[in-house]
């Protein structure tokens, strides 16, 4: 009852049900309806027959009656007194009438003519106005009426119709003409049935095929759910779940699955190369000054006091850049405070007064470069960038503040020897160096660049490397302006 295939099947057979009663009762109540309809018309065609001959003053004995066993008929005065029934009808219910037998005056043998009536009547200036005229059937529609009749011994229901006539002698009495329900009564049962005979295996087929064809649509899903659990269990994340040939929702849950494997294999070999590289760059700093807390410990007067500062600065500083990164992995959102990048940068570079090269700022006195974000980030990348000019320039470090379409633009150029178009990317992955030979001391550890670019990511900024006029590189911070 749990699986998806079990609740469509149910889900479908229920609804098919509801749909297939609903059809069938309005099946039926149109059936019945129109039956009813036929009968209403028979039994008053029968009525006006009768009616018409009344109206023309003929004898209850003479009057003639089609099928009487069909059409039953009884006719009443005006008093609702039985005066005429047709033959083999022995009792009747559904006409409001007082009895069954005819009167006494119109008993067998002594039928009186509907114009012997020693009745006045109302002559044709007076009287009732719903009343047929003298000599006349009535135009309204009948009176419609359930009843059962005993003919010949047989009892049977029938649809009656009330018809009203006047003889010439102004009598005005009512016919009552039946048309039989058991036709009506044998179809609708029928139907009936029919319908309940074929409805259980009409919905157990609903139901066959609807969880057939659920678990044909799911045996994919089925495929993925198995090869995903290996994946879980093994830990092998370069292993895919297959892919249908199809071009429904299950192929795109498997491309869509395949594609989040691919994302978290390409995480976690990042975060394997991460933890390496890192333990790898913490070691040297820390196994040098060890060595050269040892050596003083033995031989003091061979301490290499700035020796051991420099080590513990860099141990420091690679610290920092690696708890940064940690930071940023999470997904810590920057700062929405508001910046004046100018200042920034002419804050920045004036703090730098042991750098090898002069620095020359190009920031327009009377302009505003204003951004959102986090202060201390902007700064760590501005010095990054800097830093890098400086292990790179040869005479001339440039940077330029301007505007650029919606943002700010800075740009931080030297005269080195750039870098080449098919490495452009790759400086700003992590612990990556270009010159493998440059001492680590020299070189940094690769991960300034790296940083300085996920700090404009998450800024909604973009960095990248071009060549620059003076020949080397050209680093290009971008930064949506502030709102």
């Amino acid at each position: 009852m749990r699986s998806v295939r079990a609740r469509a099947a149910i889900g479908a057979t229920l609804v098919v049900a509801v749909a297939l009663v609903a059809a069938g009762l309005a099946v039926l109540s149109v059936l019945r309806t129109n039956l009813i309809d036929q009968a209403d018309l028979q039994a008053e065609v029968a009525a006006r027959e009768v009616a018409g001959q009344l109206a023309l003053d003929t004898a209850y004995a003479d009057l003639d009656l089609d099928d009487e066993e069909d059409h039953p008929v009884q006719v009443t005065d005006e008093e609702g007194r039985v005066v005429f029934v047709s033959k083999g009808l022995r009792a009747i219910s559904g006409t409001a009438s007082t009895g069954v037998s005819p009167v006494p005056s119109a008993s067998a043998g002594a039928t009186p003519s509907p114009g012997d009536d020693d009745d006045d009547g109302d002559d044709d200036d007076g009287g009732d106005s719903a009343r047929p005229a003298r000599g006349e059937v009535s135009s309204d529609d009948p009176d419609f009426s359930d009843g059962t009749a005993t003919v010949d011994g047989k009892q049977a229901d029938y649809r009656f119709a009330a018809v009203e006539a006047t003889t010439p002698a102004g009598l005005t009495l009512t016919v009552h003409a039946g048309a039989p329900l058991a036709a009506e009564q044998e179809a609708v049962n029928t139907v009936r049935g029919a319908m309940l005979t074929g409805l259980p295996l009409l919905l157990a087929v609903v139901a066959g095929v609807t969880w057939l064809v659920t678990r044909r649509a799911l045996r994919p899903v089925e495929g993925i759910r198995r090869e995903m659990a290996a994946i879980t269990a093994s830990e092998d994340l370069a292993r895919r779940v297959p892919e249908p040939g199809s071009r429904d929702e299950i192929a795109a849950l498997a491309r869509t699955t395949n594609e989040t494997l691919s994302v978290l294999e390409a995480s976690v070999e990042r975060q394997r190369r991460f933890v390496a590289d890192a333990s790898h760059e913490l070691r040297s700093p820390i196994a040098s000054l060890r060595t050269q807390l040892e050596v003083a410990e033995a031989h003091p007067e061979l301490l290499d006091l700035p020796g051991a500062v420099a080590d513990t600065v860099r141990l420091q500083v690679l610290a920092a850049d690696l708890l940064l990164l940690a930071r940023l992995d999470a997904g810590e959102k920057p700062g929405a405070a508001r910046l004046e990048v100018g200042a920034l940068v002419r804050e920045e570079v004036s703090q730098r007064t042991g750098d090898r090269i002069p620095v020359t700022v190009e920031v327009a006195e009377d302009a505003s470069y204003e951004v959102n974000g986090s202060r201390g980030q902007l700064v760590r990348v501005i010095g990054n960038l800097l830093d890098n000019a400086q292990r790179h320039a040869a005479h001339r470090i440039t940077v330029q503040v301007a505007a650029d379409g919606s943002g700010v633009r800075v740009e931080v150029r030297d005269d080195g020897a750039g870098v080449p178009e098919d490495e452009r990317e790759r400086i700003f992955e992590r612990f990556v160096r270009l010159d493998d030979a440059r001492s680590r001391d020299d070189g940094g550890a690769g991960l300034g660049l790296a940083i300085a670019r996920d700090v404009a990511t998450r800024h909604g900024g973009t960095l990248t490397v071009h060549r620059a006029p003076e020949g080397g590189a050209a680093f290009r911070l971008w930064l949506p302006r502030a709102a």
